[in-house]
């Protein structure tokens, strides 16, 4: 165990949720990949068990654990091979959830936060859309203010939960002269009149559903609005470098489950009268591998460190996302490479894996957008600061006043 970063209380509820995981879920994978459907039992399983509340305050039924249980967390789910399984419980508990721990009023966390805390309410995040993609201040969903309700108007695509959750956290503009001063936040019920959606068939990730969500004269109450209006772009940004880490932690624990398996298979495979893990050329490609994933897994615990004492850490959690997400492509495709045929066919779990990691440069923000993000920190030296909290504004509103 790394006592670095992991307690014994850690290890305890890492033997705890791999018991779990084998006994609850394993059985059922199979089946929820063919059908792109989680059964509804296993959401409220999880919450039965604390997993959606690890990072919810207690106040709210949660359990109030530091940044290292999320690790854990996901770092488990990643070992049953199922990306979608995984995705489906990390984007309710970390997307969506997270909007309402940090931003939500009380009202909203008795209503929302409480009953996604045990798995009675599966959440969304709705941000990216279909012109959109990585530009959120180019989005085009409208949310237009009449009396006490907001009309909201427009579509998202590509949102984990949109098909079978209960609602979502939307973003839409609320000024939209305003660019990206005129975003805001708001839970959107999915059953509510107007709203309709439409499973993608993906490549990979298949037992999550991933839908497009269409908005048609949709009213929302302005009691549904998330703090401020015009405060949702900074709401999203400043939740983005978490949503990176936990992509770069799903990275490296997939990498790390990858190699495992094919150090495994390798033992047990013969050729030429030795198993092929003897061989120097597929022994110093594994050497190179387990280093690559040691260091992105190391950086990675930093980060998570980072954010756990407070530090607005976007720089680092972007590496964090772009690093460990390439290595883990890179990881898996050579790890089925080594299983030769065997690695290409469906009865072995490589094949789930390499479709599975494809979408980590993809997914929240591409790889391509997080290396600019990286120049315009490094080259142009652009400083990404936190968000004001209401009392800092209001102190520096007395000092201008």
């Amino acid at each position: 165990m790394n006592t670095t970063y992991f307690t014994e209380e850690h290890q305890l509820f890492r033997e705890s949720l791999h018991d779990f995981l084998q006994k609850e879920v394993v059985p059922h994978l199979d089946k929820w990949e063919e059908s792109g459907t989680i059964e509804r039992f296993i959401w409220k399983k999880m919450g039965e068990m604390g997993y959606f509340g690890l990072a919810t305050p207690e106040e709210y039924d949660g359990l109030g654990l530091d940044l290292f249980y999320t690790v854990v967390f996901l770092e488990e789910m990643q070992k049953i091979n199922s990306g979608g399984f995984a995705a489906a419980m990390w984007a309710h508990a970390y997307l969506a959830m997270t909007h309402l721990i940090k931003n939500a009023s009380p009202e909203q966390k008795q209503k929302y936060l409480i009953p996604s805390v045990h798995g009675q309410k599966i959440g969304c995040l709705g941000v990216t859309e279909p012109f959109g993609g990585s530009d959120v201040a180019g989005m085009r969903t409208t949310a237009e203010l009449k009396g006490d309700t907001y009309i909201i108007n427009g579509s998202k695509t590509f949102i984990t939960n949109g098909v079978y959750g209960d609602y979502a956290v939307l973003a839409a503009k609320t000024n939209p002269s305003a660019g990206n001063k005129g975003i805001s936040l708001f839970i959107v019920d999915l059953d509510s009149k107007g709203v309709s959606s439409n499973k993608l068939n993906k490549l990979g990730w298949r037992a999550s559903d991933t839908g497009e969500l269409a908005f048609d004269n949709v009213e929302v109450p302005v009691a549904n609005r998330i703090g401020e209006e015009g405060k949702g772009f900074t709401f999203i940004m400043e939740a983005f470098a978490l949503e990176r880490l936990v992509m770069g932690i799903n990275a490296h624990a997939r990498a790390e489950h990858a190699l495992s398996y094919a150090l495994q298979y390798m033992s047990e495979r013969e050729a030429f009268g030795k198993t092929i893990n003897q061989f120097q050329a597929l022994r110093h490609k594994i050497s190179d591998m387990h280093a690559e994933v040691q260091v992105c897994k190391y950086y990675n615990y930093m980060v998570t460190a980072m954010l756990e004492n407070g530090e607005y850490a976007v720089e680092q959690a972007t590496i964090s996302k772009l690093k460990s997400t390439k290595v883990a492509d890179e990881v898996i495709y050579n790890c089925l490479q080594f299983l030769g045929g065997y690695g290409y066919i469906e009865d072995y779990p490589m094949a789930r894996m390499l479709r599975d990691s494809r979408l980590g440069p993809i997914g929240g923000g591409t790889s391509e957008i997080l290396r600019e993000i990286i120049a315009k920190i490094v080259i142009d030296k652009k400083e990404y600061k936190a968000p004001k909290t209401k009392n800092e504004e209001k102190e520096v509103n007395l000092n201008l006043s």
